[in-house]
Order: C-alpha cells, then structure tokens, then sequence
C-alpha cells in the first residue's frame, strides 16, 4: 500500500493538534523577534578614496594623482567603473564594484584597496600629502537631534551637544554617533602686509618667534634626597588677548603683537559646513544603530536617553528631534499590517462566500498557520518586517490558500458523493497532492529571476523571493499534513449532493465553454490575435524604475558655479531659509551647507562635499503640502538665474537623482565641456524637461603670478617663499596652538580682510628678504589672467560631462528617453572619434536592474518546463499548459493602461510570477481531464466535465489571489505590480477555463459530442 501523509497525520491526531499548536506560537514569537525597518538594506558597493597635492592646478592634479589612483584600482576584477572629481589640489576617486560582488565580499575589497593605495605611494610627487578613504559611505543615521543656541557661542554649543552625545555614546546598540555644523575655534592674527614692511620685518621671522614661545618644551626635574621636583616655564597663550598683548623682539627692533596684526578671536573661517533649523545656527546630532539590533527597541531606548538629557540643557539650547526613523518604520509597519489584516478579511469573506461556513473555517484556520510558520523560519533567516517583506506576504496570501481551498473543495465533493469523513479527508494526498505540488513549484519557479539578481535593486527586493517561496511550500504542506485533521473536525461527516441542474451563472458558463470548444480554432486565433494587440498596446505603457516615496519630506538641492565660495553658497542657503520662513507647508527644516544631509535612510542620495553646494530637508505635514512646496520651490528658483535649485522627493530603491541623464566621454576636457553644451541643447527641446544642467561649468578665473627667477635669487628668494606669502595672505597659516583645556585653538596667520578679498592686493603686496628688507612683488613678477577648469570629472579615467536633467510633466523619464532616442543617436554619430554618449539617470539603472532578470528568465523556464513535463509526462499536454502563460500580458496590459499605471521594476516581477500562477492552474485542470478520461469518459466530455468541476475552485484561488492585492493597489510602490497581477490573474483564469479547453481539443483533436 502506497503511503498516504494525509492518511497518515488522521491516524496521529494527537501529534498533528500539538504540531499545530506549537506552530502558533512559535510563529508568535518569531513574529514579535522579528526585527523592523521601513524598507529592506542592501549594501553599496562605493567607496571614496580622495588624495591631496597642494598647491597643485586641476590639470596636474589629474595627472600626477587621480589618474595613477584609477590606473591602479583597473586592477580589480571585480570593479565595475570608477568616476572622479578632480579640482585644484584634490582628487576624489569613487570606487563602484560590479553588481554579481557579494555583500560578503566587499569588505575585502575595500581593503584591497586601501593595500593598492598604499602600493603606489612612493610613485607620487614629493609634495604629495597622502589618502584619504570612506568605505562607510553606506552608514545610515536614521535619528537626528538639532541644537539650536541663543545666547550661547558655537563653542559652547558643541559642549553641550558633545555631552549628549557621549550619553547616547553608552547605548547598548548605538553605531556611529557624529556632530554635523560645529564650528572649531581659531585666533586669527591678521597682518598687514604693509605695516610689517613699514617696521622693516620679515613675517615668517615674527611668525617663528611665536611659535617658539608658545612651544611645550621640557624645562627638567631637580631630584632632592626627599623628592623630584617639577621644573616648568611660563609664558605660553591662553587667550588672543595674551597674544595681542605678547612684546616681541626681532634683530633690535621690539614691538606688540597689536601693533603688526589685529587679533582677534573668532572661528574657521570660510567653514567647512555649516547647520542650521527652521534657519537658526544649530549643531546636528546623527545617531546610528549597531548593525542587527531592532530599530524600533532602540529608538524606545534612545528616547529614555534622550528625555534624561533635555533637562540638563541650559535655557537657550534647545533639543529638536529632525529625524526619527523607528517611529517611521513603527509607522510604515502598522500600515502594512493593516493592509495585511484587510487582505486576510478579504481572502475569508470569499472563503466563507464560496464555501460555507464551515468549510470556510477550515480555510480560515489554514491562513494563520501557513503565516504562523512563514514568521518562524524568516525570523531564522533574520529577515526583518518591512516593505517588501510585508508586500509579498499580502501578495502570498491570495496564493497560499489555493492549496488549502483545493483540499477542502475536493473533500466536499467526496463527501457529497457518500464517501465516509475520514476516506474524503485522505483523498487529498491520494487525488491532488502531486499535480498541487508541481503547481506550487511552478508558482514559485516564476520568482527565481527575483532570488538570482544580484543588483542592487535584486537585493532591495530579496526578502520577497524568500517570503513566497517559503510560504507557498509551506501551503503545500499545510494543505495535505494541517487540512485534513480540520476538515476532520469542523466537515459533517454527511453533505447532501448539490442539484445537478446548474444555475443561471453555470448556465452561461457551459454554453460558453461549449462555444469555445466547439470554435476551437476561431477562439485560438482570437485569443492570438488579442494577445498580439496587447504587446502593442505596451508601447503605451508608461516605463518605470522606481517610484518616488510617500514620505512627507521634500529635499532641495542647491547647487552653484564649481568656482564658487562656501560664503556665496550661504548667502544663497540664507535666502532660501527665509524663503520657506514664510511658507505654510514646512512643519520645520533643516540646512546644510557644504554637504548633504546624513543618510537618514538607505535610499537616500549622499552628495560629495563641496563649497559650493547645499542642502534643505523640508519636513512638510502631508503629501498635497510637499506638492505644493514642490511647484513653489521650482517657481522661486526663476528668481536665482545661474543657481540650480533642485527639489526632489525622496526614492524607493537605488537612488538616481534627476531622471534623465546622458554622460559624453572623450580624450579632450575642453572638448567634453563644449560638446556637453550641446548636448543639453537637445534635451533643451523637449518642453518636458526643465532645469537641464551639467557637471563640467564654465571655466574659473585663474591670476597667475609669473616670477623672474634670476630677480628672485638676487634677491635671495625661492619660488616657495613666494608661494608661503601668498598662502598667508589669502587662505592663512597655522602659527601655534592655544590650549584651552582639552581643546585646541589654532593661531593663524593671515592677511586682513581688505587684502584677502581683493585681487589688487597683489599688486601692492610686499615681501621681506632674509635681510628683512620690504621688495614689491611686482619687482620680481608679473600678473597674469587665465582661465582654468575648476573641476574635472572622469569616468572610466576619460573626461566625462553629465547632461541631467528633472521632469516637469507626469511623464516617466523613460518615455522620454525614448523619444529622445533618435536625435541622441544622430548627435552621437556626429561625435568625432573617441568620444561616445551614454544613458545614465533612471533609464540606466533599470537597464542594469533588469539585465540580470533577463539573464535568469531561461533558467526559470527551463525549470518550470521540467517540472511540466514530470507532471505531463507528454509534450502535447505540456504544451498545451504552457501555452496559457504568455497570455497574462492580455491582463497586464489593461489593467495597467486603464490604471496609468506604469511597468516598472517591481511590476515587471509580478508579470514574470505571474507565469507560475497561471500554470499552476492550467496543470491542475489538465490533470484533471487525463484522471476523468483514465475513468472511462470520452475526451470531449472529459474536457468539458474536467472544465466544469474545476472551474468554483480556480475561481475561487484566482478571487482570493486578485482581491488580496487591493489593500496594496493604493501604495505607491506595489500598486503598479498589484494592478499587473490581478489584470493578468482575471484574463489568466478566464483563458484557462475557456482557451486551455479549446486549445486541448485543438491539440488532441478532439470532435464534438452531443451533451451526455
């Protein structure tokens, strides 16, 4: 006697009871264990390595250091580009590694780097200054606190911030924790140039004397027969007023300090970065969470921390909470669970509908063990609830109670034809259990393309591959080991056999079903022929990578000439700020000056630093709020020609930035920059586009100083010497230190502010000789003007420019790429040899997304044809299930044409998914006809019978697995899939009941017969 599970687990009620009851709750726990996030991590495989040759132009900075940096890294195997940013004395290379580089595997490609790096230090110029490197360019700071003072100096501020700080510092799970907008205190000694001159001094010797004074030197012990006794020196700073007042002496001349510089103290000066909230000074907080640890139990616990130290702020500093990423992931959660509750209401109420009430039960009691085992084994893979994992298990639901509706479907109909309880209850592993199995395998065959994309985006949307596979496997088991012991118990032991005579709905089926199989050809070649006017119809659907978020935040991105200072880009930052203070949208904002905000969540787009960059998080109250800050940002730029403000929502997935992007590549920087021009020019047509910009700007205005080397060494100078005077004037050098208690205070040297910021200082500056005599500069030099690069990009070690440019329509950037298409291609077949245009932006990123489904796709249907043909065992019956699985676009393509909807990403999942459900169907109906045709019925009426019987369940699965999916329709990033799949799911069942039968007959050649 062959083995039966189903028979098997009613002969161990007992065991199986308890087996269910320690699911439950082991599910349970593994449920609250579970971790949360709002959307899943992947791992970005960048990192940045900068290196510094001061003094040196863009163009030798290139040379000498970023292209020895890219000619090396071309060793990596696994490097898939490196691109640059090259301005005068720094090179910023980012490292990006192929999307197949395990997320195990980069950490020590990282450090493979750093190694490289080090292997080619000796091959740099002697003034070379050394690395640089940032592999944590990923590391999120999901909480961040602002602290806004009044009445406080910046120093102050920071020690308060910084006394936070060290608190959060003691948490359990706490990552990195920074400060963002501290301000380092300086003294600055501005000379005059003139003044020193006039006394006849040389300022490298006054600016000697002071460090020598200031110096912490050893001054010994005096060892008595008792004890050793310190010996120590005064006369080291403390304050600028002890600098001030210092009397020095140089040759035989004395003097103040005050009398050759003011002094006075202040901060560094231009900053680095500067933070500001709602448009006030303010010092940032950024928390992060130890990797592993539950979001939602730290951000309880860092509240504690946090309600502990508020009242410790002196009155004056406030504590703002900008960022608060569990309450958001809290948030983000409960509404999936939400939309997770009306899914598994949905799926019941049709069970209840279809079946009864108590059968309707016994699939009601299925639904949360298939879910109560799903949490247990995610919660062993550390799987965490979040939006894809929460998406797919609503996206399961209407799968995994297929099985469990078969089961129970095929035990009432044994019981209707007076079959005892317990015979009914084990005809499910005698009867269907096989054919479901291949179905399910089918089903979750169709998600392999998901679980072997190894791209970001492959990563990002992992968990949903292990989320089905798991809990349709685990259907399958329920529905043949769970099912049968609670059919056993809530089933009569009797049912009454439904009327023969078919109602007015089954009427009209059978007349149907009868037309199609009798027209077999006719329904064939329309079914064809709509399936064809469907792929037509794709040209009308709207192409996506990734939907924008739902997130109330509103990012503006401000970006200025590459030559600009820090203080331009303030100004620009301060008329912004008090832009939006008389705005009703903004519930608060923060600014950011020189950088980009922290990465508060994954997705977000981290900026290189720069001084003429800037960037506002606008929080608004809801999503009509951020629209319309949105539409006013964009008319408040109008107002700022030759600034790009850009205002962007946050993205799901990858980040790209402005969607449509081009990069031109050529030998030539000059030449890129120009042709660059032009190429915007083109997307300059499309009135569909607005704020168009490129990386490469107009070239900086350069004042060369041209010496006379035989003047200079009469004169007993060097080029450096000349080079040092300069750099004091303008940028300024750091004399010695000032101790105030644990902090540092640097003492620079500069010129004043007359001669800082003004080009005629060099005409009058002075320097002083080794003889201590005053020589004009111009004596020995000439003033030259010239233009310069101020930056220099390159990809792949080529000069690159990238055109960007944002949408101003509802358009999706790659419609409009596409019709850009053809006078792109003419452009780039008008380039001269050597240069080449590419896409970048959206349109790329879904490219090198898709690429690995496409690769995948044959072994996915290599596996479900396998598994056909084990099932089949014939290649005409194999055929003829295959043949319904294309036919879903009919579906697709409607629903998303009459939804707007667009095929993005995650759509294009659901339609390859969409493969294994409408097969799974197709293979439990033609199992079917070969069982009924094995019991002696003809071909035809086993075709129409098989049709018939099967059609209340395949409807019933097709209603649960179509209507789970409305809770998720009205999300901005499932919607797209959720109308692709219940679209495909109605026109695939309504072909399977109606095309499969035609084309069986079709196939077989099966003749009509009269009605039996």
């Amino acid at each position: 006697m062959r083995f039966n599970l189903s028979d098997w687990s009613l002969r161990h009620r007992s065991f199986i009871w308890y087996l269910i009851l320690v699911s439950l709750l082991a599910g349970a726990y593994g449920y609250m264990s579970m971790g949360r996030e709002e959307d899943p991590a992947f791992t970005i495989k960048t990192m940045i390595v900068q290196a510094s040759l001061p003094g040196a132009t863009a163009e030798e900075t290139l040379t000498q250091v970023t292209e020895r940096i890219e000619k090396k890294l071309q060793e990596l195997e696994n490097l898939k580009f490196t691109r640059s940013e090259t301005s005068p004395g720094m090179a910023t290379v980012y490292v990006e590694l192929t999307a197949e580089t395990r997320s195990a595997a980069v950490a020590a490609t990282w450090q493979r780097v750093r190694n490289m790096m080090n292997d080619i230090r000796g091959d740099f110029p002697q003034e070379f200054a050394g690395f640089g490197f940032n592999d944590s360019f990923g590391d999120v700071y999901g909480n961040i606190y602002a602290f806004t003072y009044d009445g406080f100096t910046p120093t102050e501020a920071k020690h308060w911030a910084e006394t936070v700080q060290d608190a959060v510092l003691q948490m359990k799970d706490a990552g990195k924790v920074d400060l963002v907008g501290t301000q380092d205190p300086v003294i600055f000694l501005e000379f005059s140039a003139r003044r020193l001159a006039a006394l006849g001094l040389d300022t490298a010797t006054v600016l000697d004397t002071l460090a020598n004074q200031n110096a912490i030197t050893p001054s010994g012990i005096i060892r008595t027969p008792g004890e050793k006794v310190m010996v120590r020196v005064s006369g080291r700073f403390s304050t600028a007023e002890d600098l001030a007042a210092t009397t020095l002496r140089v040759g035989d001349t004395f003097f103040a300090l005050s009398d050759v510089a003011d002094v006075r103290a202040g901060y560094v000066d231009p900053a680095k970065v500067l933070y500001r909230y709602d448009g006030k000074p303010a010092i940032a907080l950024i928390v992060g969470m130890r990797a592993g640890a539950n979001i939602q139990t730290f951000g309880e616990a860092l509240d504690e921390v946090i309600a502990e130290m508020a009242p410790e702020l002196p009155v004056g500093i406030e504590m703002h909470k900008v960022s608060d990423q569990p309450k958001v992931v809290e948030e983000s959660v409960n509404h999936f669970l939400r939309a997770l509750v009306e899914a598994v209401v949905i799926v019941l109420a049709v069970s209840f509908v279809a079946l009864g009430v108590r059968a309707g039960l016994v699939v009601t009691m299925a639904i949360p063990l298939v879910l109560a085992l799903t949490f247990v084994l995610l919660a062993m893979m550390d799987i965490t609830l979040q939006r894809i994992s929460l998406g797919a298990l609503i996206i399961a639901l209407g799968l995994l109670v297929d099985d469990a509706m078969i089961s129970i479907e095929l035990m009432i109909s044994r019981l209707e034809i007076g079959e005892s309880l317990e015979r009914a209850a084990s005809a499910a592993w005698s009867s269907i259990a096989f054919p479901m199995l291949t179905g399910t395998l089918v089903t979750m065959a169709g998600f392999i393309p998901i679980g072997l994309n190894t791209s970001a985006a492959g990563e990002y949307t992992i968990s949903l591959f292990y989320v089905i596979v798991i809990s349709l496997l685990l259907s399958w088991v329920v529905a043949v080991l769970f099912a049968p012991i609670l059919g056993m118990t809530f089933l009569p032991k009797t049912m009454k056999h439904h009327s023969t005579e078919p109602g007015r709905v089954r009427r009209v089926f059978h007349r149907m079903l009868r037309l199609a199989m009798r027209a077999k050809r006719l329904t064939v070649a329309l079914t064809l022929a709509v399936f064809g006017l469907s792929l037509f119809g794709m040209k009308f659907v709207e192409q996506q990578f990734f939907p924008t978020s739902d997130r109330p935040e509103l990012i503006v991105d401000v970006t200025l000439r590459n030559n600009a200072s820090f203080n331009s880009t303030d100004a620009v930052m301060g008329q912004l700020d008090t832009w939006l203070a008389s705005r009703e949208e903004p519930t608060y904002w923060s600014t950011y000056v020189g950088r980009s905000a922290p990465r508060f969540i994954l997705a977000f787009d981290s900026m290189t630093p720069a001084d003429n960059f800037g960037q506002i998080v606008v929080m608004t109250g809801d999503l009509a709020a951020r629209d319309s800050l949105k539409a006013a940002v964009a008319e408040f730029s109008e107002t700022l020609p030759g600034i790009d403000i850009f205002a962007k929502y946050l993205e799901l997935g990858p980040p790209v930035g402005k969607p449509v992007q081009y990069r031109l590549s050529g030998p030539d920087p000059d030449r890129v920059s120009d042709l660059g021009r032009d190429l915007a020019a083109i997307l300059a047509t499309d009135s569909r586009l607005h704020m168009i910009t490129q990386n490469f700007s107009e070239p900086a205005r350069v004042a060369r100083v041209v010496l006379d080397q035989d003047k200079l060494r009469q004169l007993g100078l060097t080029q450096t010497d000349v080079a040092q005077a300069l750099y004091a004037l303008f940028d300024g050098v750091t004399v010695t230190e000032v101790r105030d208690g644990k902090t540092l205070v640097d003492v620079v040297a500069r010129g004043n502010a007359a001669d800082r910021s003004s080009v005629a200082s060099l005409q009058d500056m002075q320097l002083g000789n080794a003889a201590g005599q005053p020589i004009p500069l111009l004596s020995f030099a000439t003033l030259e003007w010239t233009l310069e690069q101020p930056m220099i990009h390159q990809r792949n070690r080529l000069p690159t420019v990238t055109v960007k440019a944002a949408v101003a329509t509802k358009d999706q950037p790659a419609t409009i790429a596409a019709a850009l298409k053809s006078r792109i291609d003419d452009f780039a077949a008008a380039l001269p040899a050597g240069y080449a245009v590419e896409n970048g932006g959206s349109v790329e990123s879904s490219a090198e997304s898709q690429a690995p489904i496409v690769a995948v796709v044959p072994i996915m249907l290599l596996i479900m044809v396998t598994l056909v043909m084990v099932q089949m065992q014939s290649f005409r019956r194999s055929f003829v299930v295959l043949a319904v699985a294309p036919l879903g676009m009919i579906g697709v393509v409607a629903a998303l044409l009459a939804s707007g909807a667009p095929l993005g990403f995650v759509a294009i999942l659901g339609v390859l998914a969409l493969v294994g459900i409408l097969i799974r169907n197709s293979i439990i109906l033609v199992h079917e006809i070969e069982e009924l045709q094995h019991r002696g019925l003809s071909r035809w009426h086993a075709v129409f019978d098989a049709t018939d019987s099967r059609a209340r369940p395949i409807l019933l699965t097709a209603a649960a697995a179509s209507l789970a999916l409305i809770p998720i329709s009205r999300q901005v990033f499932w919607g797209p899939m959720a109308y692709a799949m219940m679209g495909g799911i109605i026109v695939g069942t309504l072909l399977t009941l109606l095309f499969v039968p035609a084309l069986y007959c079709l196939v077989f050649r099966i003749k009509p017969e009269p009605a039996a």
